[in-house]
């Protein structure tokens, strides 16, 4: 699903470069529910923003489906992560004006285009999924925060993505809400087979996941699969 081959990415902060990731390769296949963790500072969010074709590497080559990513300008990464790619953040990302309702079927609307019966069926069968269907018409300031993560998973796959990138999306929750919204994530990725790969220092989230990448300074140093 992800193949990315000697991946390289550098800020230049005044008159010093600032390299973040450094010749980093790696392969995740599809239907992986994977955790990418590391200290603070190691590159991890970097990466994900990477594969996720929100930033572009300095050097280095990434292919997402089968598609090369690297070689593709600002619109068509904008497309294909419209078609491809789901995204969900730890600050949920929802937008205020819109409804609970509205903020799902946004990527419909903005990114593939459907018509209204359509976009009504899949808004509703991701809330039901999500176990929102009563919150529908309430704003994102009027439901907690642990309610505004499950809106912000049905939003990432509303548009029935391959791949969903969870940068943190436990890190403003309370523990409880916490394990409930891994396991929606968890049995959607089971219900879907959708390709998961988190971003996290949550043990919580490791320990549910069938394979950690481990990066330091940019690198990998671990890389281990576990039979679940």
């Amino acid at each position: 699903m992800i193949k990315a081959n000697n991946l390289q990415k550098s800020y230049q902060m005044g008159e010093i470069n600032l390299e973040v990731i450094k010749n980093l390769s790696l392969v995740i296949n599809e239907g992986e529910f994977i955790s990418i963790v590391g200290p603070s500072g190691s590159g991890k969010s970097t990466l994900l923003n990477m594969l996720g074709c929100l930033d572009k590497p300095t050097s280095g080559e990434i292919s997402v489906d089968g598609q090369d990513i690297t070689s593709m300008n600002k619109t068509q990464l904008a497309n294909f992560r419209g078609e491809k790619i789901g995204f969900i953040f730890q600050s949920f990302n929802l937008i205020p004006v819109l409804s609970v309702y509205e903020n799902i079927e946004y990527p419909l609307i903005m990114i593939q285009n459907l018509e209204e019966n359509e976009r009504k069926k899949r808004v509703f069968e991701l809330l039901s999924e999500v176990g929102m269907s009563d919150q529908a018409n309430k704003f994102p300031n009027q439901i907690s925060g642990g309610q505004r993560q499950r809106v912000a998973i049905a939003r990432a796959l509303v548009t029935s993505p391959k791949i969903v990138f969870a940068d943190e999306p436990t890190a403003n929750l309370d523990s409880k809400t916490s394990y409930q919204v891994i396991d929606l994530m968890r049995k959607m990725h089971k219900e879907h087979n959708t390709t998961f790969i988190f971003a996290t220092h949550d043990e919580k989230i490791v320990s549910m996941v069938n394979r950690i990448v481990t990066i330091v300074d940019g690198e990998i140093t671990d890389d281990k699969r576990i039979s679940k």
